[in-house]
């Protein structure tokens, strides 16, 4: 018992240091300063579609309504192997300067994604990559917030925030408090100079730079990792040009899954990319908070037996919550979405038990994504 307490209280303890490096990261971040812009870097938008006939016409009318100098865009959607109207939404705004790009990869791939991504960057123009996903929403400041970034700090890769938007269910809102958490994470990381993930719905990089790692080989062999591992490779290179912005009009909105089971395939294609990871130091840190999460449920079940680990479970759980607040305040509030931090009281139980699951089977079994099943 005295030797389960100390492994319990020490998990514990390591992973509310966890939080409050976390809570300085986020801290360390401020709003950028982008007064210096000249708003003269040529700009390649990149989006790879599959199946986007319900949404898309959403997104490419948010980027044609961009406040930027429209001769220094340039879009570039792929079409991958969609089978709705996908394709031909994307042809019909022909005249306003949206590319199509069809996907013609007649051998079988893991990540079909990647290289749509890939064949679009070989065709681009731009210096300044700028990639989002299909069914994104984005306010008209979006591109020009990013360059006048990019322009003033010299980033080579620019991690911007995504949120989830328009929830309609308890369940949707428990996503988006959850989400937040993984996007303060990222940012977090990048304040406290250690970049290791991001969100590949908002994600800028030099297109040398993109060469200059090797592009996606090396990690082209995973269906997912289009963003985290290809910024990790970045990091390799250039520990200290990576930035996160923490800017509000750079925000990128999106939806929550609506179903348990699309839920889980999403969070196991995340978890699918840990393997790849550069950077052992994030991997054991991701091991000590699954060990945390375990030693929580492991507590509770305990509990029923010997309300000695009732306890146990109890002040683990409370000094959870009282770090996490502390973590998710300030980043509710750059999203202006302070309430749903009341949610958490909901969202930890639960927070736990799937935290686990993921991370057994996020490794260990393949996925559907896109109607394919990958791995």
């Amino acid at each position: 018992m005295i030797a389960h307490s100390i492994i319990s209280l020490f998990l514990t303890g390591l992973y509310l240091l966890v939080l409050a490096y976390l809570i300085k990261g986020w801290a360390a971040l401020r709003r950028p300063k982008t007064d210096g812009a000249s708003l003269t870097t040529r700009v390649t938008i990149l989006i790879a579609a599959r199946d986007e006939e319900e949404r898309i016409r959403y997104t490419i009318e948010d980027i044609i309504a961009q406040d930027y100098p429209r001769h220094l865009v340039e879009v570039i959607i792929v079409d991958d192997h969609s089978t709705d109207n996908t394709a031909d939404i994307i042809r019909s705004y022909a005249a306003d300067g949206i590319i199509l790009m069809q996907l013609r990869e007649d051998k079988p791939l893991n990540s079909y994604k990647k290289k749509a991504i890939a064949e679009a960057i070989a065709r681009s123009t731009g210096e300044l990559m700028v990639a989002t996903d299909a069914d994104c929403r984005m306010g008209k400041n979006w591109l020009r917030s990013v360059v006048s970034y990019y322009e003033t700090h010299n980033p080579v890769m620019i991690s911007s925030p995504v949120t989830y938007f328009e929830e309609k269910t308890l369940f949707e809102l428990l996503q988006t408090l959850e989400f937040s958490y993984l996007i303060g994470i990222g940012a977090a990381f990048i304040g406290n100079g250690r970049a290791s993930t991001c969100n590949g719905a908002n994600l800028a990089y030099r297109k040398d730079v993109f060469y200059e790692v090797g592009g996606f080989k090396g990690i082209d062999d995973l269906a997912s990792g289009d963003d985290e591992l290809l910024l990790q490779k970045v990091a390799v290179k250039y520990p200290e040009r990576i930035g996160f912005l923490k800017n509000s009009e750079a925000i990128v909105y999106t939806h929550a899954k609506h179903t348990l089971q699309e839920f889980l395939q999403q969070r196991r294609r995340w978890a699918s990319k840990s393997t790849k990871y550069k950077d052992k130091w994030i991997v054991a840190l991701a091991v000590c908070i699954w060990l945390f999460n375990l030693s929580l449920l492991v507590n509770a079940a305990l509990g029923f037996y010997d309300i000695f680990f009732l306890k146990l479970f109890a002040v683990q759980v409370l000094l959870k919550y009282i770090f996490e607040v502390a973590f998710l305040l300030p980043i509710a509030a750059f999203f202006k979405r302070t309430n749903l931090v009341g949610l958490l009281i909901i969202l930890i139980p639960i927070h736990i038990i799937y935290f686990v699951y993921v991370g057994l089977i996020g490794n260990t079994r393949k996925y559907s994504w896109k109607g394919r099943t990958v791995r």
